[in-house]
């Protein structure tokens, strides 16, 4: 009797491994529940987000110099004006970002000369900003790309002076008790709604010269570059992961 049992409950068993199970309830997750976070509309940022600029002030920031982030402000948007990168206060690692950016409106030079900045996660890893709108430079290096290291899968980038977004899903890389790299980084960017990176690994750093980089490290700061460029930002939020 003792044998009979075991085999029927053998085979109700092997029976849900393979997917037999004839009750749908068996297949029902209800617990845990996911958390609800409010949403206002598609232009605010979702009520568990950092908001890191609004175009009120810049006290999210520093310059990468030290001391306050001196870009300039006005109508709502913050401004490259050559006093160099800024960065937030705060740190970070793994998170979903939104930021909105504008290159200039009056076009001056070309290739990497036109519209660049550049944001850089954990202050390590750029997605570069740059005026690609008909303006050929190389493809590891137009707007989009994972800077020197992956062009973006195609060029979704609006005329000069018009506000452009990414919205960008980060996972910091993992570094062991040695210092080693055991995880890399990983990107997904969708650029004016446009997927242009999925699921993309960052090699390490991203050098104007030379390899990638990889240096232990914990969470960062966000970093704007200050390329010369007078690009705009704003409508900037974070949202950890």
């Amino acid at each position: 009797m003792k044998n009979k049992f075991l085999i029927i409950c053998l085979i109700a068993s092997s029976q849900y491994v393979l997917g037999q199970t004839k009750d749908p309830k068996d297949t029902e997750v209800w617990e845990p529940e996911p958390r609800v976070v409010k949403t206002t509309s598609m232009a605010a940022p979702p009520e568990d987000a950092i908001v890191l600029f609004d175009g009120k002030n810049l006290d999210e920031w520093v310059s990468v110099k030290g001391g306050k982030a001196k870009w300039d402000l006005k109508d709502n948007a913050m401004i490259v004006n050559g006093t160099d990168g800024i960065k937030t206060v705060r740190s970070f690692g793994d998170a979903q970002i939104h930021i909105e950016w504008r290159t200039p409106a009056e076009v001056k030079g070309d290739g990497q000369g036109r519209g660049n900045s550049g944001i850089f996660l954990q202050s390590n890893y750029e997605l570069q900003v740059l005026d690609s709108y008909g303006n050929r430079t190389y493809s590891n290096g137009q707007a989009g790309a994972i800077y020197k290291q992956t062009m973006p899968l195609v060029n979704a980038s609006k005329g000069p002076g018009e506000w452009q977004v990414y919205d960008i899903i980060y996972k910091a890389p993992v570094f062991n008790d040695d210092g080693i790299k055991v995880s890399s980084a990983y990107i997904t960017v969708f650029h004016n709604n446009v997927l242009i990176q999925n699921h993309t690994e960052i090699k390490g750093t991203t050098p104007y010269v030379g390899l990638p980089q990889n240096k232990a490290h914990g969470k960062l700061p966000l970093m704007l570059q200050d390329h010369s460029n007078p690009v705009s930002y704003r409508n900037i939020w974070i949202r950890e992961l």
